[in-house]
């Protein structure tokens, strides 16, 4: 390919890209810039034209990037980055706390915490913006890492040493079952029981998969895949459904079931000898900088006094209900 080419890729042309994969499709990538999805079609084929090589696949379910593709979208990740590194740099110097804080965060913090907190963020500095990208645990620290986003919000403590982290949330682990499951009227159950029946877990790099294989080398001297494992799901949302499915039981956080255990459709199970507790970490890099609107938010985060949920509340609530 001609080097000289690459001069013509502009940065509209990248955020083009790079909400082409948000959306998966070109029109609603096309209406979340303001653009026609012909002009966005234009921008991506000039794209194509200046590095010689197809970016995107065009699928009948959506869109998918090529090898080549996945290179310019890191690339343009990093370069859209750096363009609001320099407007804070500036906002910096007129002394503003005006701007858009990154932010990227596991399903537990993502779905069930970090709403109630940006709420409540949002209407003592609604001058402030946050953007929260949720995804696993492990993919939340790389994006930490690799400056994709500012702040991270795991359910495991980050080892890290580039990493500030913090615990701020307590978490328990429960066993939960569908109503009519026999275990549902039981007052508790052994170990060995719960090996025997159909299990839905976590998917790899979930900060819940990994504490809870940790907790039964620990204290059970058994592994992960002793469980009668069926399915492995991508998300709290897609094992609590299955679950409540009667696809199998699983272990989640007291957090993410709280509204069902009230409602009655998912029942806690008591395992006899356990009790699986957790902290939920912040963190960000050493050099995330003395913005005010970082400082702001992490203050008001470590003051917030609505998530700040103890073990003990969550079960009361839960035992009572």
């Amino acid at each position: 390919m001609a080097y000289d080419t690459f001069k013509n890729i502009t940065i509209q042309q990248l955020e083009c890209l790079i909400h082409l994969v948000a959306e998966k499709n070109f029109s609603r990538a096309a209406r979340k810039m303001l653009l026609t999805q012909p002009s966005l079609s234009k921008h991506i084929k000039n794209l194509e034209d200046a590095t010689s090589v197809r970016l995107v696949n065009r699928e009948g379910a959506g869109v998918s990037l090529t090898p080549e593709g996945k290179l310019l979208y890191d690339f343009a990740r990093k370069v859209l980055f750096l363009r609001e590194d320099v407007k804070e740099r500036m906002l910096r110097l007129q002394d503003t706390c005006a701007g858009i804080i990154q932010i990227s965060a596991s399903t537990l913090p993502a779905a069930y915490i970090l709403p109630q907190v940006l709420h409540l963020f949002r209407k003592q500095y609604p001058e402030i913006q946050t953007y929260v990208r949720s995804a696993n645990s492990d993919d939340v620290i790389e994006m930490v890492l690799e400056q994709q986003s500012e702040i991270g919000f795991v359910g495991k403590m980050p080892q890290n040493k580039r990493l500030h982290s913090e615990s701020l949330w307590q978490d328990r682990l429960i066993l939960v079952v569908p109503p009519e499951h026999p275990w549902a009227q039981v007052s508790s159950i052994s170990m060995k029981e719960l090996l025997k029946v159909p299990f839905v877990l976590r998917e790899r790099g979930s900060a819940t998969r990994e504490i809870m294989g940790d907790y039964l080398t620990a204290h059970e001297d058994i592994s992960l895949n002793q469980l009668h494992i069926i399915a492995e799901m991508g998300g709290a949302e897609a094992v609590k459904e299955a679950v409540i499915a009667g696809m199998g039981v699983s272990v989640l956080s007291i957090h993410t079931v709280k509204r069902e255990l009230r409602q009655g459709i998912l029942k806690e199970v008591q395992v006899q000898g356990w009790k699986i507790e957790r902290n939920v970490y912040m963190t960000f890099r050493h050099s995330l900088g003395s913005l005010k609107r970082h400082q702001l938010f992490l203050d008001f985060v470590r003051n917030s006094n609505l998530a700040l949920t103890t073990v003990s509340d969550v079960k009361s609530s839960a035992v009572t209900s």
